[in-house]
C-alpha cells in the first residue's frame, strides 16, 4: 500500500453493526484486543494481512473497506461550516474527517439541518421583496427532492436488490439486449394482465398513466423509442418490486411522505434502467467498448441520458465497474440530476464551477466535449459532456435542452475510450475547476464569480488585476 490506512471508525460500525464485541472481533482476525482497541482508535494503521482477514470475516470487497467513501461528506460538511452565519475560523479538513468517520449519521443531519436553514433564508429573502407590509411569511417544509438526492448520492446510486432482481427478470423472460420493448409488453399482459396502448390526447403532461380499475397502462405518443422501453419497465418495477422498494424507503428515513414518493418514483426508475441494461450484460459490454456511451445506446436501444445515468451505478460488491459522476444540469446552470461513485463534488449550496465543460456543451449542441479536469484536492479527472434534447412534440410546446455529464478519474484512463489523445501526464493540461466560487480557494482564476466564504477581500483603488477577487 502507499500509505497508512487509518480506517478504526470504519472497522468499529462494521463491528456494531454485526453486533460484536471486541473480544470477539479481535479473535476472529486473530490479534489480540488491545491492538484491535488502537486500530479502532486510529492509533494503529490497518496492515495487508489484517484488511484481508476482515473483508473475509465481513464478506465484503476490500474496494467497500479501502473506499474513502466519507470523502463527499468532508466535502459537504466543508462547504456548510464555512458560511458566515457560524461567525468562526475555518475547521482543519482533519477534523472534519474525524467527525465524517466518526458519526456520519449525525454530520448528515448536520447537513440537513443547514440546508433547510438555507432553504428558509432563500425563501425569506425572496418573500420579503413581495409581501405587502405587515404580511407575514408562513413557514415552509424543506425541499423533499433534495433529501432523496442526498440518500442516493450516499448510496452511492447503488440499491444490490432491486439491481438483481431486474437482472434476474431479464434473463428469465429471455429479453435480447436493444430488443426489448414487445417482451416487456408480453410481460406486462401475462404477468399482470396490464394493456398498453399509445395515447394522441392532446396534453403535454401526462407521459405515462396507470388505470389500476382497467389494468391499462397509457404512454404518450410523444415519447421516443428508448423512453418507451424505459417507463414500461418503470411500471414492471411498481408491480412486481413494490416490497424490495418499501424496503428501502423505510431504510432511508426521510422527512416527508413528499420525499417518501419521490424515492419510490426514483428507485423505480432505478430499476428500469437496470432492466434495460442489465448488470453483467451492461458492464461486459462496457468493458469491450471501453464506455464508448454511443456504442452502448446502439446495443442496448437506449438514450444518451441513460447509459450515462446507468454507467453511473455500476458499483456491485465483487463486480465494481469503472467509478463515474453523472450530472444533468439545465440552461441556466441548475444540476437536476447528480449521482456519484467517485470523489467528485457536487454543489449542494450555489452554481457549479464556470470552467465545467457541461456549460460549454450547449454552445456545441450534440457535440461530445471532453475535457481533462483537476479539481483543487489535486485529483483529476476525465470529463465528458454532451447536450440532450426533449421535443416538445409541437409547435408551440417548447423544447428543453439539458447538458449531460459524466466522468471517472484518471487513473481509469486506460478503461475510457474518451482518454484517447489526452496528455494525462501534463499538468498544465488540466482545466483547474473547483465546487463552486463560494468555497473555492484558487487565488487565480479569472472566471470566478463571487470570492469565498470567510475570506477577506483586498481593493486596491489604484491597481487592476484580471482576477476579479484577490483576497488572502
Amino acid at each position: 500500500m502507499s500509505k497508512k490506512l487509518f480506517l478504526g471508525y470504519k472497522l468499529r460500525r462494521l463491528r456494531e453493526q454485526k453486533k460484536l464485541s471486541q473480544a470477539a472481533l479481535a479473535a476472529a482476525l486473530e490479534v489480540s484486543p488491545s491492538y484491535l482497541n488502537q486500530i479502532e482508535n486510529n492509533q494503529r494503521p490497518l496492515t495487508v494481512p489484517v484488511l484481508l482477514r476482515i473483508a473475509k470475516v465481513f464478506g465484503i470487497d476490500l474496494a467497500t473497506l479501502v473506499d474513502d467513501d466519507d470523502a463527499r461528506l468532508v466535502a459537504d460538511l466543508r462547504e456548510a461550516i464555512n458560511d458566515p452565519m457560524f461567525a468562526a475560523g475555518p475547521v482543519s479538513a482533519s477534523e472534519l474527517r474525524n467527525v465524517a468517520a466518526a458519526s456520519p449519521e449525525l454530520a448528515k443531519r448536520v447537513l440537513s439541518l443547514y440546508q433547510s436553514y438555507r432553504s428558509q433564508q432563500e425563501r425569506l429573502q425572496a418573500l420579503a421583496d413581495h409581501l405587502p407590509s405587515g404580511g407575514e411569511a408562513q413557514p415552509q417544509p424543506k425541499f423533499p427532492y433534495e433529501a432523496v438526492r442526498d440518500f442516493f448520492y450516499y448510496c452511492n446510486n447503488y440499491f444490490g436488490p432491486l439491481d438483481e432482481a431486474a437482472e434476474r427478470l431479464y434473463e428469465q423472460e429471455g429479453f435480447r439486449p436493444g430488443d426489448i420493448h414487445a417482451g416487456l409488453i408480453d410481460y406486462l399482459k401475462r404477468r399482470h394482465d396490464v394493456h398498453v396502448h399509445l395515447t394522441e390526447e392532446d396534453d403535454p403532461r401526462v407521459m405515462r398513466a396507470f388505470d389500476a380499475t382497467t389494468r391499462t397502462l397509457s404512454l404518450s405518443a410523444l415519447l421516443a423509442g428508448p423512453s418507451r422501453s424505459f417507463h414500461l419497465a418503470h411500471q414492471i418495477a411498481l408491480l412486481d418490486c413494490r416490497d424490495i422498494i418499501e424496503a428501502i424507503v423505510t431504510e432511508a428515513r426521510l422527512p416527508s411522505e413528499d420525499a417518501r414518493s419521490i424515492c419510490r418514483v426514483g428507485l423505480a426508475n432505478y430499476f428500469a434502467g437496470a432492466l434495460v441494461m442489465p448488470y453483467g450484460a451492461f458492464a461486459a459490454q462496457a468493458r469491450v467498448v471501453r464506455h464508448d456511451v454511443e456504442l452502448l445506446q446502439s446495443r442496448f436501444g437506449a438514450s444518451f441520458e441513460q447509459v450515462c445515468h446507468r454507467l453511473s451505478t455500476l458499483q456491485r460488491p465483487g463486480a465494481r465497474g469503472v467509478p463515474f459522476y453523472f450530472v444533468r444540469v439545465d440552461m441556466a446552470g441548475n444540476i437536476t440530476k447528480r449521482h456519484s461513485a467517485t470523489r467528485f463534488h457536487f454543489t449542494r449550496f450555489g452554481g457549479a464551477c464556470p470552467l465545467w465543460n457541461v456549460h460549454e456543451a450547449f454552445a456545441q449542441p450534440g457535440k461530445i466535449l471532453v475535457q481533462l479536469a483537476r479539481m483543487p484536492d489535486g485529483t483529476s479527472y476525465i470529463c465528458l459532456a454532451r447536450t440532450v434534447t426533449k421535443q416538445g412534440g409541437a409547435y408551440l410546446r417548447p423544447t428543453r435542452h439539458f447538458a449531460v455529464g459524466l466522468g471517472c478519474e484518471t487513473t481509469y484512463a486506460a478503461d475510457l475510450i474518451y482518454s484517447a489523445g489526452l496528455d494525462l501526464a501534463s499538468e498544465q493540461a488540466a482545466v483547474p475547476i473547483g465546487v463552486n466560487c463560494r468555497v473555492c480557494e484558487r487565488s487565480d482564476c479569472q472566471q470566478r464569480a463571487f470570492p469565498p466564504i470567510g475570506s477577506h477581500i483586498t481593493v486596491d483603488e489604484n491597481n487592476r488585476s484580471f482576477v476579479p477577487y484577490l483576497f488572502a
